[in-house]
Formats: structure tokens, C-alpha cells, sequence
């Protein structure tokens, strides 16, 4: 008898499904126009704007003025966060379940997933940086960290609404 250790099928959803949601919000709202029209319509000093600036947390760019590898560092940062979102949540697959367990357990494994994947992306991104520095690389992190937690949610509840 052969057996596989291939995810079943609700769970490739599941992560195929997060994992889109994650590059959405990452070309959406990591690019530079999306950021010039936060920062020139918004301010820091509210609940409304603080949000709308975290989601430009996994900044992309083509063409900056920064040096080439702060530009490396910040598109590798944008990009690990979708591929690392894909790793975590197909680690991080939740039984089946319709309970308050199921349901709860889908939503923070999903958000949970995307935390770690946003701070990983941030940890290993500052370390291409031109300045580079374990101090650097905990700050990114540590932003990365609370762009998952504000911005996950959504995550999580796209890998609620994608099981069977």
C-alpha cells in the first residue's frame, strides 16, 4: 500500500489562498505610490493613519535614488514575506473543524503565519542592507513583527474562509 506525504487538498487551498491575499497586500500597498499618497494624506499621530502606514511596511521599488543594495534589501524583503507566508502557513495547517476551535484555530494560525512571516522577512532582508547590523536587523524585525500583527487578520481570516 503507498502512501503520501503530500498536504491534503483543503490545506494546499488554504495556503495558496493566504499566500495570495499576502502578495495582494504586498503589490497593493508595498509600492511608492501607495506610500507618497499615505504619507502626504495621512498622519502618524492617529489610529486611521498609523494602520494605513503599516501597510506600506514591505516596501518595493524598481527605481529609487537609495543605494542598490538598500533597494535589494527592501524588494527581498517584500518577496520573502509572500514565500515565507506560503512556508508558514503550510506548516501551520489547522485540523478540520467547524467548532469554535476549528474556526479560532484557522484565523490564528493564518495571522500567526503571517506574523512570522513578516518578521523573518524582516530579520533576513537587514542583513543585505548597506549598513547592516544585528541592532538593524532586530528593529526590522521587530517592524515586521507589528505589520503582521495589524495587517495578519486579514490573512487569517482568508485562510478561515478557504477551508472545507
Amino acid at each position: 500500500m503507498a502512501t503520501t506525504t503530500a498536504a491534503p487538498p483543503r490545506f494546499r487551498t488554504v495556503t495558496g489562498a493566504g499566500t495570495i491575499v499576502a502578495l495582494v497586500l504586498v503589490l497593493a500597498f508595498g509600492n511608492s505610490a501607495y506610500r507618497d499618497w499615505v504619507n502626504n494624506n495621512t498622519g502618524a499621530d492617529n489610529a486611521g493613519g498609523f494602520f494605513l502606514r503599516q501597510l506600506t511596511w514591505p516596501q518595493w521599488s524598481f527605481s529609487s535614488s537609495a543605494a542598490l543594495r538598500d533597494l535589494l534589501a527592501a524588494d527581498l524583503k517584500a518577496l520573502l514575506l509572500v514565500v515565507l507566508t506560503a512556508v508558514f502557513l503550510s506548516l501551520l495547517a489547522v485540523a478540520p473543524g467547524w467548532g469554535l476551535r476549528g474556526v479560532l484555530g484557522a484565523v490564528v494560525a493564518g495571522w500567526g503565519a503571517f506574523i512570522f512571516a513578516a518578521a523573518l522577512a524582516g530579520l533576513l532582508a537587514a542583513f543585505l542592507a548597506v549598513h547592516a547590523s544585528l541592532l538593524g536587523a532586530f528593529i526590522l524585525a521587530g517592524g515586521g513583527a507589528v505589520y503582521g500583527l495589524f495587517v495578519g487578520w486579514i490573512v487569517g481570516l482568508t485562510t478561515l474562509a478557504f477551508r472545507r
